[in-house]
């Protein structure tokens, strides 16, 4: 009886739990039906897609679709970057050499500053040297500054568990340095590599904080909706934060599937 007691317990304890974290995300997407009459409160005033087809017209204020396609560009750009930089650090660092505990820490400490404080180092550099700060240049260093260390902690400790007898087979039987890192490394450290491109892409579609002072005058998402909140008052503001929560489905879905493709293949 205590045993089953306790099982309620923490059963009812964690779907508190996913009602707390997802509730709010399931408000939004479900008022974001609202009829074209319809409020941003409950209850609803009819169910439509008014507000879908009014996503990517001309706004009052602000402009949905250019945001849009900024961040997904900005994602992308993040994403690239921070698979080749951590893979190449990731193998660099097998590998003792002068400065690499100075290089690792200074890496990682970007995580402990306020991400605030990094965007505007990173505004105030860009000014001082007069270059003009926009979301495609300081903004995708700014980012970098959050996605490389995570990216850099997961290929160490892939590397860490990295069996080096499979490379001096590779050796053994003729293939060069880059053959072997092609046909033998890569493909034993695809999985961690994709999930650092997920992690990339959706730690950079979201960001705020560090990109608030380094976007220059071309607004990402985040801006857009923080800039929007105050002065649009219909759904559509629901539709937009809808379609964000679809579109970061359907890339963990598809970075899921070429996990999972791979490892058939495999």
């Amino acid at each position: 009886m205590p045993g089953r007691f306790g099982r309620g317990l923490l059963t009812t304890l964690f779907g508190a739990f996913v009602l707390f974290l997802y509730g709010p995300t399931l408000t939004i997407m479900v008022l974001s039906f609202q009829g074209p009459d319809g409020g941003l409160t409950f209850p609803m005033n009819g169910v439509s897609l008014h507000w879908f087809g009014r996503l990517f017209e001309q706004q009052a204020v602000g402009d949905f679709g250019a945001s849009v396609t900024r961040s997904l560009i900005l994602a992308a750009l993040v994403t690239a970057a921070t698979v080749v930089i951590s893979l190449s650090a990731g193998m660099a660092f097998r590998r003792r050499f002068t400065g690499s505990a100075l290089l690792f820490y200074l890496t990682i400490s970007s995580l402990i500053l306020p991400s605030i404080l990094v965007g505007l180092g990173i505004g105030l550099s860009f000014n001082q040297a007069e270059l003009e700060p926009s979301w495609w240049g300081s903004a995708l260093g700014a980012q970098l500054t959050w996605t490389l260390p995570f990216g850099l902690l997961i290929m160490l400790a892939v590397f860490n568990r990295f069996d080096h007898a499979w490379e001096e087979a590779a050796r053994d039987l003729g293939a060069t340095s880059w053959q072997s890192f092609a046909h033998v490394v890569l493909p034993i450290v695809a999985p961690s590599v994709i999930g650092i491109a997920l992690f990339g892409f959706t730690l950079s579609f979201d960001e705020f904080a560090r990109t608030l002072l380094t976007a220059g005058t071309d607004n990402t998402l985040p801006l857009e909706i923080l800039g929007m909140t105050t002065t649009v008052t219909t759904p559509v503001l629901y539709a937009l934060g809808s379609m964000s929560t679809l579109l970061s489905f359907l890339v963990i879905g598809l970075a899921l599937l070429g996990l999972l493709r791979y490892r058939a293949r495999a």
